[in-house]
């Protein structure tokens, strides 16, 4: 094996590396941060949108239930003791993931740390159930503990 096809291998072997967190990523089996949804403004980030209708893993915290017994709860950036519930898509934190479960769910104590995968949202939604607005969500999402 001659020098120059060693380094050839370990170039490419290099550039697999790189590409691959984005390549996970992109699979939805690499948590994102709930910052990597937007490019600020309430504007979504390239990622958000390529991902659209994908299924994504995000990491997060549970804000306490607006209800009992529900298939939807809000995924925060930081532990909360109340519900951060919005009035409009228009106030929405970029802090907040509006999540919809297949069924009803366990509640987790509100600073521990969970990872929720689901189909990314995009574009404003009222619940018909609650009337929570939300500007991005996760639906079919499943989580467990981080």
């Amino acid at each position: 094996m001659t020098m120059q096809t060693t380094r050839r291998r370990a170039l490419a072997l290099a550039a697999g590396f790189i590409a691959a967190p984005a390549l996970l990523r992109a699979q939805g089996d690499e948590a994102i941060k709930l910052r990597e949804l937007y490019a600020g403004d309430n504007e979504f980030s390239e990622f958000a949108r390529d991902s659209e209708g994908e299924r994504i893993t995000v990491e997060g915290f549970m804000a306490p239930p607006l209800q009992a017994d529900s298939t939807f709860f809000v995924l925060t950036k930081m532990p909360m003791s109340v519900c951060p519930f919005c009035e409009t898509e228009a106030e929405w934190p970029e802090d907040i993931l509006a999540i919809y479960t297949r069924r009803k769910y366990r509640v987790v104590p509100f600073n521990r740390k969970i990872v929720v995968r689901g189909e990314l949202e995009l574009g404003g939604y009222r619940d018909p159930e609650t009337g929570f607005v939300s500007l991005v969500r996760l639906a079919n999402a499943q989580f467990d503990y981080a």
